[in-house]
């Protein structure tokens, strides 16, 4: 038995997030056939972690386990072959080993980090050149003080008031690792990394750092915001057009052939 690991990047627009549906119309509804048309059978794949509707990936990482016999390239060119043109395979990795063992790779319980950007324009007009790749939001922003907001928010805490009431976690307490803001252009990008996000996470940070940076909540806020623990008590959810799931960080043991960039090249 082998455990194949792909890189997965897509543009979430015209699907009804990662996780299959009925409908048919997911991200792993079109993996999953286009694999079983590849391969000939049914294969059953997991992946790091699941985007909702209308959320990007630049590097979805997904895990199957096959007795099947293929060149680790042919599951790149192979599988392309049968998915559309906004979901494409863009690595593959074969492990082998004891997919039963505790310690073997899994593409969501050997994730040590997750990183988000969120790509928002800020311009007084919108422009159709972004339409669906970015969030737009028409008021200046102000970078400096939504940077002077983030760091009560590094390290353990409790993200209930980030939290979305349909959220399925175990527990609100993520580790977050990093939180950075930078202007590019017209575009404001929101780069956040933790050890695992609840739902809806990162686009309530976003909507909330966004009150901070028009200056109709000051920096100071948005860590008495999370003490608080009261959803309500935060801005609204910011849109998904601008959320991209950018990278899983894996022990480098597993050599997998990850874009370490992470990069955003069309912003």
């Amino acid at each position: 038995m082998k455990r194949i690991v792909l890189g997965l990047q897509y543009d979430g627009t015209a699907w009804h997030g990662y996780q299959k549906q009925e409908d048919g119309q997911t991200v792993q509804d079109q993996l999953e056939n286009a694999l079983e048309q590849f391969a000939r059978v049914r294969l059953a794949t997991t992946c790091a972690g699941r985007t909702d509707t209308g959320v990007h990936a630049l590097e979805q990482v997904v895990h199957f386990d096959t007795e099947l016999n293929r060149d680790v390239h042919s599951w790149v060119r192979g599988v392309n072959a049968f998915l559309p043109k906004s979901i494409a395979v863009r690595w593959a990795k074969e492990l082998e080993g004891d997919p039963t063992v505790n310690d073997f790779f899994h593409a969501r319980f050997s994730a040590r980090a997750r990183t988000y950007h969120y790509v928002l324009y800020n311009n007084a007009t919108r422009s159709p050149l972004v339409e669906g790749r970015a969030g737009f939001f028409f008021r200046p922003l102000d970078v400096e003080l939504m940077r002077q907001a983030v760091q009560p928010l590094l390290g353990w805490h409790d993200f209930t008031a980030f939290r979305a009431a349909q959220c399925q976690a175990k527990s609100p307490v993520k580790l977050m690792h990093d939180i950075r803001i930078e202007r590019r252009g017209d575009c404001v990008i929101f780069t956040i990394t933790a050890n695992a996000f609840l739902h809806h996470m990162v686009r309530n940070l976003v909507g909330s750092l966004v009150y901070i940076g028009t200056g109709r909540e000051k920096p100071d806020w948005l860590g008495h915001l999370l003490e608080s623990r009261d959803r309500h008590a935060a801005a609204p959810t910011f849109m998904p057009d601008g959320l991209y799931l950018a990278q899983i960080d894996y022990d480098p043991k597993w050599a997998l052939p990850q874009d370490s960039s992470s990069a955003l090249p069309w912003f």
